[in-house]
């Protein structure tokens, strides 16, 4: 009887070392090249709608502008807001709960289920503008996009229920227009409130002294979802 090879666990294990650099690692290369993309369309869509409204709006104490830092962040001034389009610089693969995961797209190909990431944030303009550390600004929409282009958008924004059908939709320069214009649109239809009276009853000398540079009591947004601090006690 032969003597059977013995399987040197060494070269078996370079072997599937050498699978995973050349697929799951040249995977997230191409998907996160996509989506860096997939996002310089954005901000030229961002540009280009700018460049529109400024030309139907006149009034310049109306800020519409922008400002890019580095290739993979912008920050649209629109009105009294500021949309912060931030590029992820990882891939990642959605979770084994999410229920995407049942569908038949990500059963067929489970690298579907790997994405790049956009975030969208919205600020108070003077949060950014007076350096107001302690402001809060808020997550408005993640866009995913995965490796051939299908995408998802999950938010706060009208744009996480018309987009949820990962499967059938695709990027498209019409996507980016409306993406865009969705977000602004959002961010100018909520207002700065005024927080609790009991919650800036009491200030400290050094924030007595900050005042007169700017006020340094925290501000933000109602972004059109209930607050903790509004729910009654006994809920």
């Amino acid at each position: 009887m032969a003597k059977e090879q013995k399987i040197n666990p060494i070269l078996q294990n370079r072997i599937q070392l050498t699978q995973l650099l050349e697929h799951k690692s040249a995977l997230k290369q191409d998907i996160a090249e996509d989506c860096e993309k997939v996002f310089v369309e954005l901000k030229e869509k961002i540009k280009s709608e700018l460049t529109e409204l400024r030309s139907i709006v006149t009034d310049e104490r109306v800020r519409l502008h922008y400002n890019e830092r580095g290739s993979g962040e912008i920050h649209v001034f629109i009105g009294s807001d500021v949309l912060v389009f931030s590029l992820h610089q990882n891939v990642f693969r959605l979770p084994d709960a999410n229920p995407l995961w049942g569908t038949g797209y990500f059963q067929k190909d489970p690298s579907n289920g790997y994405f790049g990431v956009i975030y969208v944030y919205n600020f108070l303009a003077e949060s950014l503008l007076q350096h107001r550390l302690s402001d809060s600004g808020y997550l408005i929409a993640r866009i995913f996009v995965n490796k051939d282009r299908h995408f998802f958008v999950e938010g706060r924004t009208q744009l996480a229920s018309i987009f949820r059908d990962v499967e059938q939709q695709l990027w498209s320069e019409q996507i980016s227009t409306l993406v865009v214009q969705m977000c602004f649109a959002y961010a100018l239809s909520f207002d700065l409130y005024i927080p609790p009276y009991e919650l800036y009853d009491e200030i400290s000398v050094q924030q007595m002294h900050l005042m007169g540079e700017s006020l340094k009591l925290q501000t933000g947004k109602r972004l059109g979802f209930r607050m903790k601090s509004d729910e009654p006690e006994n809920m």
